[in-house]
C-alpha cells in the first residue's frame, strides 16, 4: 500500500492533473473514487478531509491536501526531481501563469457544480451551456496559445513537460468530450500531442482509472 492517497473522480480534470504529476516524478498513490455526479464528495466523512467538497485531495504523512495547483506545488517542493517547474526565477512565473490562466480563468467557469447550477437555477439549455463551455475555453485558450508561441518548444513550455502540461492536457480532454473547436489552436494541439505520447501522460488519462466508464 502506498503512503499516498489520492481522493478523486475519474474524469475530474483537476484530478487529472495531479495523476499526470504524480505519474510524471514516478510516485505510486492509492486512489479512492467519489463521484461527482452522486454527490458523494459531499459526503462528511470526505468533507473531513477536504472542507470544500471538491477533488482533488492528497493524504499523505497524516496531513491532507486539497485545490490541485496546491497539491502541484507541494508535489514539487517536496519531490524536485524531475521537475516541473523551470531553474529560472522568471520562467517559473511564466509556467505558473500558463497554469493560472487555466486553472483560474477556464476551469471554474466549466466546473460541473457551475453547469448544473446553470441548469437548474437559471433553467439554461443543454445547447446555451454547450456554448457556455465553448466560449470560456477558446478565450482561455486565445491567451495561453500565444504564450506557447513565445515561450513553448516540444511542450508548453521547452522541451520538458511542465505544470503548463500537467494543466492543459486535462483542459484539452475537455474541450474534446464537448466537441469544442480547436483547429484555431495549433500551437496549443500540438504541444498536447507530444504530451500525451510520454508514458506519464498515457497512464494517467481518465479512460485508464478505476472506476471508468466505456466511452
Amino acid at each position: 500500500m502506498s503512503d499516498i492517497l489520492l481522493h478523486g473522480y475519474w474524469r475530474s480534470s483537476a484530478v487529472y492533473r495531479v495523476r499526470i504529476a504524480l505519474a510524471l516524478k514516478g510516485l505510486d498513490y492509492d486512489q479512492v473514487g467519489h463521484d461527482l455526479r452522486r454527490g458523494e464528495q459531499l459526503d462528511p466523512a470526505y468533507k473531513a478531509i477536504a472542507p470544500a467538497g471538491l477533488v482533488p485531495a492528497i493524504e499523505h504523512g497524516g496531513e491532507a491536501f486539497v485545490q490541485s495547483l496546491a497539491i502541484l506545488e507541494w508535489l514539487e517542493e517536496r519531490w524536485p526531481n524531475p521537475p516541473l517547474l523551470p531553474a529560472a526565477i522568471e520562467q517559473r512565473a511564466i509556467v505558473r501563469a500558463m497554469a493560472a490562466t487555466i486553472a483560474a480563468d477556464i476551469h471554474p467557469l466549466n466546473n460541473l457544480r457551475i453547469l448544473k447550477y446553470l441548469k437548474s437555477e437559471f433553467d439554461r439549455s443543454q445547447e446555451e451551456i454547450d456554448l457556455w463551455i465553448a466560449h470560456w475555453i477558446r478565450e482561455g485558450f486565445t491567451a495561453v496559445d500565444i504564450l506557447i508561441g513565445r515561450h513553448g518548444g516540444t511542450f508548453a513550455f521547452g522541451d520538458s513537460p511542465t505544470m503548463a502540461d500537467c494543466l492543459l492536457v486535462p483542459q484539452v480532454y475537455n474541450a474534446e468530450r464537448f466537441n469544442v473547436d480547436l483547429s484555431t489552436f495549433p500551437r496549443i494541439l500540438a504541444a498536447v500531442a507530444n504530451a500525451r505520447a510520454l508514458p506519464a501522460f498515457a497512464a494517467a488519462h481518465p479512460d485508464r482509472q478505476p472506476g471508468a466508464e466505456p466511452a
